[in-house]
């Protein structure tokens, strides 16, 4: 890590233990309600379990960083999720991290209704990773409980990453999609370079009209609408046949489009492909449909096939306004992290850490890679006109850590 990051985060993590919490101050690592101190770096999960409670603690990878303006990854605040039981819906909760012989306070929150409490902390100090607990405190007839340490060093170095450096992709990327197909509910518009630029530290997908075309388009099949509308290109790129994992997390930070009339996402398919009798699924992170949406315009589904029948599940992330900073923030306002827990039999879907969606069964088991594209389908275009293009999503970077099976 250069000098400057880790100058940067020893002073995020100095200003948030330097915090007043009032019910808790920097206590020693071996008082009497904590386990005893590990000999060697402890796990990114933790579980203890008493008589009467049981807390699991787990350190996530940087995965919270919004804002308005590009970053460097290495600066993003990695997610911390504690899970108790029995749940006391509003139980003050400390995050504490570990300074020498002593735990100072870093965040409090309060447990949730599914027994959450979710925390952003820094990742690193000087390059080191850091080792963090939660403390419960005494609620609703429940003693104080502190839980086993968790590190983030298994999180310190990604398996893969880009962060758009430069004026141009990189060669493990790919355009996508480059043909105008009427079988596939996008045969007005198609991938184009000319609409996947690499500027100012951002990957920029647009969907811009086709200075080529010398017609206009109908569109027709399911999404018949009167009407001839302008052929598009949108910035449609992904790495297949360059860079596939198989679990592990994927994180991509965004800021998505402003209209409706066509859709941004970050999505994963199989390295082979996806084709009816196909294997694996589909993983849509996220999709934006635009501001003003009836259901608030975020999604996140899985699509996959059961012989030649295809099956999706999920849907809109509700209440999705409030994952967002304040009244003032905005899915096209500001960046936000996207990113997917995949294991053996469940995804997790978090935004900035905080967990939106959570899936079990028919589980993908195929390598993936990654997708980044803002797409106009037959059935979004007639909701734009043309003189409100172009529209605009920005990728600031993308990461994965690979935990294999």
């Amino acid at each position: 890590m250069p000098a400057h990051r880790a100058a940067a985060t020893g002073v995020l993590l100095i200003a948030l233990v330097a915090a007043p919490f009032g019910w808790s101050s920097p206590t020693s690592a071996a008082s009497s309600d904590d386990s005893s101190e590990p000999a060697v770096e402890p796990a990114s999960v933790s579980v203890r379990v008493t008589a009467r409670q049981r807390v699991r603690l787990e350190a996530l990878p940087q995965i919270v960083q919004h804002g308005g303006s590009v970053a460097d990854a290495d600066a993003a605040r990695a997610g911390m999720t504690a899970r108790m039981r029995p749940v006391r819906v509003g139980r003050p909760v400390q995050l504490q991290v570990q300074q020498g012989s002593s735990w100072g306070a870093v965040a409090t929150a309060r447990q949730d209704a599914r027994g959450r409490a979710q925390f952003a902390s820094a990742a690193a100090l000087a390059g080191e990773p850091l080792t963090y607990r939660v403390k419960l405190r005494a609620w609703g007839g429940l003693a104080a409980l502190a839980s086993d340490p968790v590190s983030t060093e298994r999180w310190l170095q990604p398996t893969w990453t880009d962060e758009f450096a430069g004026s141009e992709l990189r060669p493990v990327w790919h355009h996508r999609g480059r043909d105008y197909v009427h079988s596939n509910r996008r045969s007005c518009s198609k991938g184009d370079p000319r609409a996947a630029i690499v500027e100012r530290g951002a990957l920029r997908l647009s969907v811009i009209v086709d200075p080529d075309a010398t017609t206009k388009c109908r569109i027709g099949g399911r999404d018949a609408v009167s009407g001839r509308y302008a052929y598009r290109l949108n910035g449609h790129v992904g790495t297949q046949g360059e860079f596939g994992f198989r679990y592990g997390f994927a994180a991509a930070r965004v800021k998505f489009h402003r209209l409706r009339g066509q859709h941004g996402a970050f999505w994963l398919q199989p390295t082979a492909g996806m084709y009816p009798g196909a294997l694996g699924s589909e993983i849509d992170v996220v999709e934006y449909f635009g501001n003003h949406h009836p259901q608030g315009g975020l999604a996140t589904f899985t699509h996959r096939y059961d012989g030649r029948r295809r099956v999706s599940s999920g849907g809109w992330i509700p209440s999705s306004a409030s994952y967002l900073a304040s009244r003032r923030d905005g899915w096209s306002k500001n960046y936000h992290v996207f990113s997917v827990e995949w294991t053996p039999r469940t995804m997790v879907f978090r935004i900035d850490g905080r967990e939106t969606t959570r899936m079990t069964g028919n589980v993908s088991a195929e390598r993936q890679f990654p997708i980044l594209s803002l797409i106009a389908a037959d059935y979004e275009i007639p909701k734009i006109k043309g003189r409100h293009l172009p529209q605009h999503m920005y990728v600031d970077w993308v990461r994965v850590w690979e935990t294999g099976s």
